[in-house]
């Protein structure tokens, strides 16, 4: 890519010659120009990293729902 007058880097034409789906004969579409899903085959398709489950350290001892013990109880009623 090189730089024009204004500052702003030239945008470099792409063709579907250089597409994943096209290299790997897997596009069914004869266009002229790249289409909307036009992957470079540079690199291998796939899926990006997906985030890691961190669970939480449990906060409470007991649970806000659970019923008093039968010694709670009885100190309630006495």
């Amino acid at each position: 890519m090189t730089k024009t007058k204004q500052g702003k880097r030239a945008t470099r034409k792409v063709s579907c010659d250089e597409c994943y789906f096209r290299c790997n004969l897997l596009c069914a579409l004869d266009l002229p120009e790249p289409c909307a899903t036009f992957r470079p085959n540079e690199a291998q398709l796939r899926p990006p990293q997906q985030l890691r489950f961190v669970f939480r350290q449990e906060r409470r001892t007991r649970a806000a729902w659970a019923f008093p013990s039968a010694q709670e109880q009885a100190a309630l009623h006495a």
